[in-house]
């Protein structure tokens, strides 16, 4: 890998690729286009057909299971990464969940278990991982998360989502003040609707691809690539003086009323 490359000898991990459409490979593509070596999570066996050949595409060296509902996953993967490496660079966390009835209905009706559940996973697992990656991270990094227009303004159909992604922005600028004296960065990732299996659960989402299309300035979608580019430069030290943003990747959509 050319040492011209502004990510070259940098270690990064990568969670949350489903299959070819996830956002989180249209980040690992561009990352190791910019010449970083990645690890690479896959949720379980059934998920590990689709996620083992993207894999070989970035020739990561690592592919380990993380299923964050399982106790002890999350811990294994820091461990191997750091036995292997012994240094992480950047990390990016592209996981959410929530139970589909609580999803589907009211805030206002959610159940405690769901919300508390889609908390854990969406939000306090990235919070968790910052806390892993601090001591792999000696010389500085950055650290992603990925959030939606939803936090901030009521979309419908999101419900449930926007409550935990505002929290999850909220997160970020904290651990971003915190971690910061360390040379290590913190960003939330925003973009436009995507069409990824994860946004399969909301409900009426073609109706929102479309209106997205019609209001954006851009009067265009954003793609996995698109977003992918973008979270990739963040990485890298061109941007070295950013930290605690929010950063929406949408063709300008979230300016318009």
């Amino acid at each position: 890998m050319s040492a011209l490359l502004p990510l070259a000898g940098k270690r990064g991990l990568v969670t949350g690729i489903a299959n070819a459409d996830s956002i989180a490979w249209g980040c690992a593509k561009a990352f190791h286009a910019l010449g970083a070596e990645l690890a690479v999570t896959y949720l379980n066996d059934k998920a590990l057909r689709h996620v083992e050949p993207l894999a070989r595409q970035v020739e990561a060296p690592l592919l380990l299971p993380l299923d964050l509902m399982r106790d002890g996953e999350l811990e294994a993967v820091f461990d191997t990464v750091a036995n292997e490496w012994g240094q992480l660079d950047f990390v990016l966390h592209s996981i959410a969940f929530a139970p589909r009835d609580d999803l589907h209905g009211r805030v206002t009706d959610c159940s405690r278990a769901g919300f508390l559940q889609a908390m854990d996973v969406s939000c306090w697992s990235f919070i968790r991982m910052a806390k892993l990656a601090e001591p792999l991270m000696r010389n500085g990094g950055t650290l992603f998360c990925m959030s939606y227009y939803g936090s901030q303004m009521v979309v419908e159909h999101y419900n449930m989502m926007g409550p935990v992604k505002a929290a999850l922005e909220s997160a970020t600028r904290y651990l971003a003040a915190e971690l910061g004296p360390q040379g290590i960065r913190v960003h939330a990732i925003s973009p436009g609707p995507l069409k990824t299996r994860a946004a399969s659960g909301i409900a009426e989402f073609d109706a929102l691809l479309d209106r997205a299309q019609a209001k954006a300035p851009t009067r265009s979608l954003v793609s996995i690539d698109d977003v992918g580019e973008a979270t990739a430069w963040l990485a890298t030290d061109a941007a070295r003086r950013m930290t605690g943003q929010t950063i929406y990747i949408d063709g300008g959509y979230h300016i318009i009323d």
